[in-house]
């Protein structure tokens, strides 16, 4: 008896054993199928992340890899995970290779035929100059780099599901979970339509320039000055190779820029929300009898050529200053929270800036859940980053209106002072380009160009002989130069850009923070 009971225990705990063993395996699968992305690794511990970033561009992307990088577990939902085919994103400024290199992310250009950019070649009216970027205090390795803008990004989409802790998957999100004002997490659709909730102590949206999340985080004031037409010029020969090309057009300027080895990007900028029509033919017609006469004939027959094939692209040319509100849980990065006219190209260079500043004021934190302190401390990112993306924001606004025609007699005599202040070389072409490559982004800098070009215009009225004429036009020149730039820097915000170590949130540092809420 004693032995019949004693193997019918022994029956019931290798079945019991047996039971457990299946229930576990079955949630095991359920996981994986709820949870597994594209690419990537399933997170570690119970499936939730640490930080849940939506949109994996370069923004998303960089900002995933660093997290990931310093051990959080990072979950990236990305709308399509297919190499993206644009016509803007495709030139990285040396500052911004910098901040490339910083977060470890400079292979991301290799093995993806980008070009080495030493400079800009400036024409006007069949005169040119070259301006150089300063470039030798840096490793030889530093320059411009353009590209096709989707290959960079598969690239950093590459690098950060290479990491265990980075879990990359196509979705939509349509909605931000909140409860009593504090976001918790996102509402997505995975590609075959299925609903998921994804919950993190941090969100953080990077879902580009069209994102339909950033009302609940900030007030957008989207405004449209124009629109680039694009054009792939192949096998053309620059005219200064390793050179960006801006020639200064009516109505505004037109852009050249090698994207590989064997294709020139092209992007003629046209004035206001609306553009000639593609379809009928208008677009074409335009291009060929209004902007080709303008064109360096080295490129005219290859511009006309590019045209005549029919791959012609518009692109609305957005800019937005960055106006948040503060909210736990979550955060806006990239062309979702600051744009700016790309004529510069300091985009990528402002939202690599902000991914460095935003690692190093998130690394001293052992996590993330405390969400109203992590918002209170996070007030200081949107100080600390406002010197550098004020600048590069400022200079790109300013510069395409300084770049642009226009029948104001002041407005002509700026854009002419300009190009020659540009073309006397050394300090003055130096100063400046430093400004646009994002080498030296100091609003002061750039304030003191700017008038330093307006001044020079001055002297072109003024000398050898003025006339009350002249100096009319030489008070409405100053006039029409501070109409330009300071409505710019006053939607920057003066205080921020300016006096930034006026504002208590810059003093937020990590060590004080941490002491006080973990004392």
């Amino acid at each position: 008896m004693a032995d019949q009971y004693l193997l019918g225990t022994v029956v019931a705990s290798i079945l019991g054993f047996l039971l457990l063993f299946v229930l576990h395996s079955r949630r095991r699968r359920s996981i994986t199928a709820a949870g597994q992305g594209n690419s990537g690794s399933l997170l570690t511990g119970n499936g939730e992340a640490d930080v849940i970033v939506v949109g994996a561009g370069v923004a998303g992307s960089a900002l995933a890899y660093t997290l990931g990088k310093d051990g959080r577990r990072v979950h990236v939902i990305e709308r399509d995970l297919s190499e993206p085919d644009r016509i803007v994103g495709e030139l990285l400024q040396p500052g911004g290779f910098l901040k490339l290199s910083e977060l470890g992310l400079e292979d991301c250009v290799d093995e993806i035929d980008a070009q080495r950019i030493v400079g800009y070649a400036l024409f006007k009216d069949g005169k040119s100059t070259l301006l150089s970027y300063p470039l030798e205090k840096f490793h030889a390795d530093v320059s411009g780099k353009s590209f096709h803008n989707g290959r960079f990004i598969q690239r950093m989409r590459e690098k950060a599901a290479s990491l265990p802790n980075v879990k990359l998957e196509q979705g939509t999100v349509s909605s931000l979970i909140a409860e009593n004002g504090t976001v918790k997490g996102v509402v997505y659709k995975t590609k075959s339509g299925e609903e998921y909730k994804a919950f993190a102590p941090l969100t953080v949206v990077c879902d580009g320039c069209f994102s339909n999340l950033r009302r609940t985080l900030c007030s957008p004031k989207v405004e449209v000055p124009s629109s680039f037409v694009g054009l792939i010029l192949d096998n053309c020969e620059l005219p200064f190779s390793n050179h960006g090309h801006v020639i200064l057009a009516d109505p505004s300027p037109i852009l050249f820029y090698p994207i590989s080895s064997t294709e020139v990007r092209c992007l003629v900028d046209v004035p206001g929300q609306k553009v000639p029509s593609i379809a009928n033919g208008e677009m074409a017609n335009y291009l060929k009898t209004a902007m080709a006469p303008q064109i360096p004939a080295e490129l005219r027959d290859a511009f006309v050529a590019a045209v005549d094939k029919g791959n012609i692209r518009t692109m609305p040319n957005r800019s937005m200053p960055a106006a948040p509100h503060p909210t736990p849980g979550a955060l806006l990065m990239g062309d979702a929270f600051n744009m700016r006219h790309p004529i510069t190209g300091g985009g990528m260079t402002v939202a690599l800036s902000d991914i460095v500043l935003l690692r190093n004021l998130l690394k001293p934190l052992p996590d993330l859940n405390d969400a109203a302190f992590l918002c209170k401390y996070l007030e200081s990112f949107y100080t600390l980053r406002k010197p550098v993306a004020s600048t590069i924001n400022t200079l790109a606004g300013a510069l395409y209106k300084v770049f642009s025609a226009s029948p104001d007699r002041a407005r002509t005599e700026m854009r002419q002072a300009c190009f020659e202040y540009l073309s006397l070389g050394g300090v003055f072409s130096t100063g400046a380009v430093a400004l646009l490559s994002g080498l030296n982004p100091r609003p002061l800098s750039l304030v003191a160009h700017f008038f330093a070009v307006a001044i020079y215009g001055v002297g072109r009225l003024l000398l050898p002989f003025p006339s009350l004429t002249r100096m009319w036009l030489a008070a409405r020149l100053i006039l029409g130069a501070s109409g330009i730039i300071f409505p710019i820097i006053k939607g920057e915000g003066v205080r921020q850009m300016f006096f930034p170590a006026t504002i208590p949130a810059y003093y937020r540092a990590p060590a004080n923070c941490i002491t006080k809420a973990y004392s």
